[in-house]
């Protein structure tokens, strides 16, 4: 197991900046993710801790030691690919195997090690086929195995279950958090998918055009977005953002599209305009008028089984929330929605920067903005 530092990494291609200036510590035995969407500098990342690419500045650190001209085999890295990469001439005993032999292990000490992992992987009674044969869950547990075996000091993972389907992914994801526990080695995993990212990681870095925009726990990440770019990505469906204005300062007034509230905030920005974000899990659609709601009109409807998402609009505003299965709502007709204030976000809407809310005041209704 190791601990990894990166101080000021840099990376360029062609004078383009993939990477800019990025210093962060993953701690000793910890499973660490880079989430971001396609281009964001994840996978580069990844290649730079592991070796395959050289930094362009900066310096990358194992337990302390400076790793930065050292190759992947010396920095005592496994990777596991999307792709498995699995040898197809060779059946799953002798791919898992594999780096055992390299290492010119004993036969015995072989056989038992391979039977130990294929066991903590439910391989056992695959051992003697061929990857052609197995299924793309099971493909993906021999690479884990052939990774595994190699005792080393970090894992690399680059969204090893983007291959396979929804269901064989939720699986494929307890597996390895499963694994973690188990084997407490120092794990980093690049995925887009941030559902994985929130699922299997102790933290998360959240990437966007080579930098960090957030890095915490998956509950910092949700419930405390640092911009509106992590509120964005992080969470499925995407938070809902609503312009919104600045009535006064003092004490600060703001109008949502109608809503006028009062929050009580750190630090103001002392901008004119501010942004609201609210998930839509917190947006409640019904056929009933009840205190506090607003009239809105059924956009779209989407059964999730035990609730649906509803698109309403609202004013000149598109929302997204849920509704009770048994809710008549049809698409153009007459609905209610409400959400609580403690639930509301504030960004600041030139930054992007979340604002800090200490407390929260309704003031009544105002013109739609």
């Amino acid at each position: 197991m190791a601990e990894i530092r990166l101080e000021g990494v840099k990376k360029r291609f062609d004078e383009i900046p993939v990477i800019k200036d990025l210093s962060l510590t993953i701690e000793d035995g910890e499973f660490f993710t880079f989430v971001g969407p396609s281009g964001c500098g994840k996978s580069t990342l990844l290649n730079l801790i592991a070796g395959l690419q050289p930094v362009s500045e900066g310096t990358i650190f194992f337990d302390g030691a400076v790793v930065n001209d050292l190759s992947p085999k010396e920095r005592d890295v496994a990777m596991v690919f999307q792709s498995y990469a699995l040898y197809p001439h060779m059946t799953v005993f002798e791919n898992i195997a594999f780096p055992l032999r390299m290492k010119k292990r004993e036969k015995g000490d072989i056989d038992r090690e391979v039977k130990r992992i294929a066991g903590l992987l439910g391989l056992e009674d695959l051992l003697q086929r061929k990857p052609k044969e197995l299924s793309g869950g099971q493909r993906q547990r021999v690479a884990l195995g052939r990774a595994i075996i190699r005792q080393p000091k970090v894992f690399l993972m680059d969204e090893p279950l983007s291959n396979l389907d929804a269901r064989l992914r939720i699986g494929m994801r307890a597996e390895l958090k499963k694994l973690h526990q188990e084997l407490r080695i120092t794990t980093i995993y690049v995925t887009h998918d941030q559902a994985e990212a929130l699922s299997l990681s102790g933290r998360i870095a959240v990437l966007h055009e080579g930098e960090i925009q957030q890095c915490g726990t998956p509950y910092e990440v949700y419930l405390k977005p640092a911009n509106i770019f992590v509120g964005g990505f992080i969470g499925s469906p995407p938070m809902n953002f609503i312009q919104c204005s600045v009535q006064k300062l003092q004490p600060l007034e703001i109008n949502c599209n109608g809503i006028l509230f009062s929050p009580e905030l750190k630090e103001l920005s002392g901008r004119e305009q501010v942004v609201t974000g609210i998930r839509p899990e917190n947006v409640m659609v019904t056929a009933a008028k009840s205190e506090g709601c607003r009239d809105v009109s059924v956009v779209l409807t989407e059964s999730a089984g035990s609730f649906n998402w509803v698109d309403v609009r609202w004013n000149e505003v598109t929302m997204k929330g849920i509704s009770q299965p048994g809710e008549d709502l049809k698409v153009g007709s007459r609905a209610f929605m409400q959400f609580p204030l403690d639930k509301i976000h504030l960004f600041d809407a030139i930054t992007g920067r979340r604002l800090e809310i200490q407390r929260m005041q309704r003031l009544g209704s105002g013109p739609a903005r």
